[in-house]
């Protein structure tokens, strides 16, 4: 078992170059499936660079649609990632599953050690260096995975749900709509409820390349199992100085 707070290769230095390795523009599209029935679509994106309180900030976003005759399901993330420090400052949830509306409302002041609850009104401690499901999604991608290990992490904004679990299981090829992939196979688990909630069993496929995307997701929903499948994987064109601007 690996415990960590901020990984090696994750210095103030390295993160400025977030943009490089989550460019704005990166979206990857999903269809969403139930055993050999096809329920809907999911997207993961980074949409743009935002200031919160002064700190340029990643804004990244999850959504997931569609659901069967009987249940039915229209959920959004939307987090901001501080540039400098891999650091969450806002988290937005809107859940629409089954009929049940769940809204939430964060914002996350990692300098300060405290995050507001704006539904609730309420200001509680976090955790330093504080990360939120959907920035999970993508911090996962910057871990060196080793098949065999368990890496656990302090990380998540309400300290009462720590730690946030990366266990990998495996490397892996898979087929997806988006072509065939070699992948490493992760268990992440974060206590409490959504689609990487402990209660979900969920698994991970990334690819097993620098870039690290989600190739693959399972995930235990009230009337069973949803997979997500890689169908598209937009990147924004580099220059054609690139290479040597690194």
């Amino acid at each position: 078992m690996l415990a960590a707070g901020r990984l090696h290769g994750q210095s103030p230095a390295d993160t400025l170059r977030l943009l490089e390795r989550f460019p704005v523009g990166e979206r990857l599209l999903y269809d969403a499936r139930f055993g050999f029935i096809t329920l809907g679509h999911a997207a993961m994106e980074v949409a743009g660079v935002d200031t919160i309180r002064g700190v340029p900030s990643l804004h990244i976003n999850f959504v997931l649609q569609g659901g069967t005759f009987f249940y039915r399901m229209n959920d959004r993330m939307d987090s901001w990632i501080g540039l400098a420090d891999f650091a969450s400052r806002r988290f937005r949830q809107d859940f629409d599953e089954g009929g049940k509306r769940r809204q939430a409302n964060y914002e996350i002041f990692p300098d300060s050690g405290f995050y507001r609850d704006l539904k609730a009104d309420t200001t509680l401690p976090t955790s330093p260096d504080p990360l939120d499901d959907a920035a999970f999604f993508y911090f996962a991608r910057t871990v060196p995975l080793e098949p065999g290990q368990r890496y656990e992490f302090n990380r998540y904004f309400r300290p009462d749900r720590n730690p946030v679990v990366l266990e990998v299981l495996a490397r892996d090829t898979i087929d997806v709509p988006a072509g065939r992939f070699p992948t490493v196979v992760i268990r992440p688990t974060v206590q409490g409820r959504g689609i990487l909630a402990e209660a979900s069993d969920p698994r991970m496929w990334l690819s097993d390349d620098d870039r690290r995307i989600m190739v693959q997701l399972k995930s235990r929903f009230p009337f069973g199992t949803i997979t997500l499948r890689l169908l598209k994987s937009e990147r924004p064109a580099e220059p054609a100085d690139s290479s040597q601007a690194r």
